[in-house]
């Protein structure tokens, strides 16, 4: 298993298990975001290692090149003193260090490789991670909202599941209706009376006026009837 799927497996396993324990969305981002960026800088020591190794094998190779070069260069120098045999033996040893350098050009070439592809993928992880920071102030309050949604969901639900508390103000309601009911047929009978004690006043008031108009006129016509005395 390579490091970026160590990698992966363990970025997952963090995410399912602060999930599954996340009470604050905030806290569980932050925590994740530092938990990749932990990761990321493990990978990139490991990627780094596997640079170290693909430059020691390019200087391994080159290192070869070189011997093999001096080696010829020594054969040279045999055949131009007339050692031949002594110019067969350098040959020998140059073939000897061109093969070696020919091994560590392949691994070279194959640890370059190696190389370029963990390259990609820690380029690709970092851009991942710079995006799950740019996304993550949108995830916090896209949190926060939804919380709020379901605490005023809640708060509507207990009220509207709680009917005595619904039935007690239709009470009070129709308690209020009944009390000015009440008021206003006391306010009614109240200026009837006041209506008809007026009324009653005036008639024994009219009364009155007639009977003694009445005993006046008697009066005069009683006194007419008199003998004149004068």
């Amino acid at each position: 298993m390579g490091i970026f799927s160590r990698l992966k497996t363990l970025i997952s396993s963090n995410i399912n298990d602060l999930i599954g324990k996340a009470e604050k969305p905030e806290k569980m981002l932050n925590q994740l975001i530092i938990e990749m960026n932990e990761q990321l800088i493990e990978s990139k020591k490991a990627v780094a290692m596997a640079i170290a190794d693909e430059k020691k094998l390019e200087r391994e190779r080159d290192s070869q090149l070189a011997q093999a070069q001096e080696w010829e260069r020594k054969a040279m120098l045999a055949v131009n003193a007339g050692k031949d045999d002594l110019a067969k033996d350098a040959l020998l040893r140059k073939q000897e260090y061109d093969r070696a350098a020919l091994e560590y050009q392949k691994q070279w070439e194959a640890q370059k490789a190696s190389v370029d592809k963990l390259k990609e993928s820690l380029r690709e992880l970092q851009n991942k991670i710079e995006e799950a920071q740019r996304k993550k102030n949108l995830l916090i309050a896209r949190a926060k909202r939804a919380e709020a949604q379901q605490k005023i969901q809640s708060t509507i639900s207990s009220v509207s599941g709680n009917r005595s508390a619904f039935d007690a103000f239709d009470r009070m309601s129709a308690k209020v209706d009944q009390m000015e009911a009440q008021a206003d047929a006391a306010k009614e009978l109240e200026d009837l009376s006041a209506d008809t004690s007026l009324e009653k006043r005036f008639a024994e008031l009219e009364k009155s006026d007639g009977t003694a108009d009445m005993m006046l006129l008697e009066l005069k016509e009683k006194m007419k009837a008199l003998p004149d005395k004068s």
